[in-house]
C-alpha cells in the first residue's frame, strides 16, 4: 500500500495510518477510501492525489 500525496496541500495519506478524524482505520488503502473522502487539511477530492 503505497502513499498518497495532496498536490495542493501537501498532506500526505498513510494507509498504515488511515484518517483516524474521519473515521477511516489504519491499513485503509487510498483506493478503498471511499468516494466522497476529502483531503482533510484542504478539502480537494480523491482526484486531487498522487502517488508517492
Amino acid at each position: 500500500m503505497g502513499k498518497y500525496v495532496c498536490e495542493p496541500c501537501g498532506y500526505v495519506y498513510d494507509p498504515e495510518i488511515g484518517d483516524p478524524d474521519s473515521g477511516i482505520e489504519p491499513g485503509t488503502a487510498f483506493e478503498d477510501l471511499p468516494e466522497d473522502w476529502v483531503c482533510p487539511v484542504c478539502g480537494v477530492g480523491k482526484d486531487m492525489f498522487v502517488e508517492e
